[in-house]
């Protein structure tokens, strides 16, 4: 039957941005600098509206609502980073005694927080850099405590997993395609963080409940985690050749950020959110357990398991990374996701890494242990923690 395959439902019209005109196209709009340098220089100005007009070509007066977090507009968005901290709007970060708004860390605290994902600087000297040059007892101290903490590589793949620097960017996040793919979600994030004035996940983040109004707008047309270079790479590197099955692939980003970097990745998922913006157009439309068991081999033996921002359920046990880790028979695991102990997109009274190491060798009948190979820190939205941790 026509539309049809084996592996999904009767195929749509793949709409990459919701009332774009000209129609939006992910491929060459990354390979246009021009685009990208026009989008960056809307944001330098914190005209945040036009630059996602601009980059996705979205017509003046558009009233598209983004559904997420808040249901907001885009012009609504604009008049809130207009404002800026008014209100305790940008309180990110709080006193651990009694939760009081600490002040906001000075702008290159921020940078310096930023610099961490710089494809043209080594991540680990960069965080280094950013914990050893932080004043005593400041926020920025707390936070590069916190990543450092959390970073870790196992000893033999020290050297495999550390990924060189770049080394001539042509712009802040753009070089020749052959070296490194445009990754503009990057550069949108990190203009949040300046004009947010946050400078990374800090101890007390889990009691922040706030979030910003532009971060549905950033979800609905990137995704939910911000890919960073050395994350890609890392996978790359782990992958060896083998295909990536991402699985809850929303929109798409990080799938198609894979494929830039010669990673052949297959996007699976239920369509069960809807985003204003689709990063590829063969997304396999089915639900991830179902669709492991029917691979061949069985289970996906011979793929990588990615699960990006895996929702936990409403009862915060995890129902849906533990289902897929009851199906999957393959050997290495990549979960990116908060570091928290949220029960949303984290399981309730555990984070990830200690989930992987007491209880996923319960759930996932190919490991009798998983051991961790990689964790790193990713780009984080204000208030919120991201984390990439990859077992095999």
């Amino acid at each position: 039957m026509p539309g049809i395959t084996k592996d999904r439902r009767p195929k749509k019209p793949v709409v990459h941005c919701v009332g774009s005109r000209p129609p939006f196209e992910p491929q060459s709009r990354c390979r246009d600098v021009s685009a990208l340098q026009a989008a960056e220089e809307l944001l330098s100005k914190d005209d945040f509206a036009s630059a996602i007009r601009s980059f996705f070509q979205i017509p003046v007066g558009d009233d598209y609502v983004y559904h997420a977090l808040a249901s907001v507009k885009l012009e609504e968005v604009q008049r809130a980073v207009e404002a800026g901290g008014v209100g305790g709007r940008h309180a990110w970060y709080r006193r651990s005694e009694d939760g009081q708004p600490l002040p906001s860390p000075p702008q290159p605290d921020v940078e310096a927080y930023i610099s961490i994902f710089d494809p043209a600087k080594s991540a680990p000297s960069a965080l280094k850099s950013f914990r050893s040059n932080a004043k005593k007892d400041s926020i920025r101290l707390a936070c590069a405590t916190l990543l450092a903490e959390k970073r870790f590589i196992h000893p033999d793949l020290t050297q495999p997993l550390t990924i060189p620097k770049l080394r001539k960017p042509s712009t802040t996040n753009t070089t020749s395609a052959d070296t490194h793919p445009a990754n503009p979600y990057l550069t949108f994030w990190a203009w949040s963080c300046r004009r947010l004035q946050w400078c990374g996940p800090h101890p007390t983040t889990e009691r922040v409940r706030m979030a910003h109004p532009v971060l549905p707008v950033l979800m609905h047309h990137f995704g939910c985690a911000v890919p960073s270079r050395e994350a890609l790479e890392v996978l790359r590197v782990l992958a060896a050749g083998r295909t990536v099955a991402d699985l809850g692939s929303g929109n798409g980003y990080w799938s198609f950020m894979l494929r830039c970097h010669g990673v052949p990745t297959l996007a699976v998922d239920n369509e069960q959110s809807l985003w204003r913006a689709n990063w590829v157009d063969d997304t396999v439309i089915d639900d991830g357990v179902a669709w492991l068991r029917r691979q061949e081999p069985a289970g996906g033996r011979d793929l990588v398991l990615l699960l990006v921002y895996p929702v936990v359920g409403q009862d915060g046990k995890g129902e849906f990374t533990r289902s897929l880790l009851a199906a999957y028979t393959g050997d290495t695991v990549a979960v990116v996701g908060t570091q928290n102990r949220n029960g949303y997109t984290g399981f309730a009274g555990m984070t990830m890494d200690q989930y992987m190491e007491q209880e996923a060798a319960k759930d996932c009948p190919s490991s009798d242990k998983w051991v961790r190979v990689a964790q790193i820190p990713l780009p984080s939205f204000a208030a919120k923690t991201k984390i990439s941790h990859t077992a095999a």
